[in-house]
């Protein structure tokens, strides 16, 4: 019977307006994410948001203000978890974490709407569609230019592929023609291939390194006998 005492139908619509809102913005939200294919698509990101405002809304009507506002920290951290489940590491990539993010950002949009601020949820809704969307332009710009080889903070890995026999004579040509062309090595390493063969990765020291020359020396390592295949690669550190 205690259940019957806290029908309250007052509380009831205000309850049904907090998840309405949370509902339509976190599918708002999601239908961008859907659109591109995403990890956390319409659904997923409708369910946070919905069961964000579920859970605010739930302390609020118990404990006032000051409970929504404790639980709002736990959804927090419970929505971190969630996120970290969509982030994924591999071949030197960190992918999942624009996902990640917006899933945070639908939590905070259904916490706003639990906690009857709807206007707040929808500028929250708004801000999170324009970071996935408005700056999306910028972003591939950006990523289309050049590296700035003497202001950027790169790292360039030089890699050789030989036969597993003539590992020794493809690493001395590969570490004389970066000596002559003063660029000091500050690792090799070598990994099976396919076959008989191995790769031979040298890191580099420099960090104000000639594409072009680079590209002189794998023609030059290509052309040694003792070598199948060269290439040089780099990638920005933070």
């Amino acid at each position: 019977m205690e259940a019957l005492n806290h029908i309250d139908l007052a509380s009831l619509l205000d309850t049904l307006v907090s998840l309405a809102a949370a509902f339509a913005l976190g599918a708002m939200i999601g239908l961008e994410r859907q659109y591109r294919q995403r990890t956390a698509g319409l659904r997923t990101n409708v369910l946070v948001a919905v069961g964000a405002a579920v859970f605010v809304d739930m302390a609020n009507r118990l404990d006032g203000h000051q409970g929504a506002v404790h639980l709002a920290a736990y959804v927090v951290s419970g929505v971190g978890f969630l996120g970290a489940g969509v982030i994924m590491k591999g071949d030197g990539n960190v992918r999942g974490l624009n996902t990640a993010a917006t899933l945070w950002g639908a939590a905070a949009v259904g916490a706003c709407a639990g906690a009857d601020l709807l206007l707040e949820a929808i500028l929250a809704a708004l801000f999170v569609l324009a970071g996935n969307t408005l700056l999306r332009p910028l972003v591939k710009a950006i990523n289309r230019q050049p590296l700035d080889d003497r202001s950027s903070e790169v790292s360039y890995l030089v890699c050789v592929i030989c036969n597993r026999q003539r590992q020794k004579e493809a690493r001395e040509r590969l570490e004389a023609l970066l000596a002559a062309a003063n660029y000091p090595v500050s690792a090799v390493h070598v990994y099976p291939f396919m076959g008989n063969e191995v790769q031979i990765f040298a890191t580099l020291l420099s960090t104000a390194v000639d594409s072009d020359e680079l590209d002189g020396i794998i023609e030059r390592l290509t052309a040694a006998p003792a070598i199948s295949q060269a290439y040089w690669t780099a990638s920005t550190t933070e």
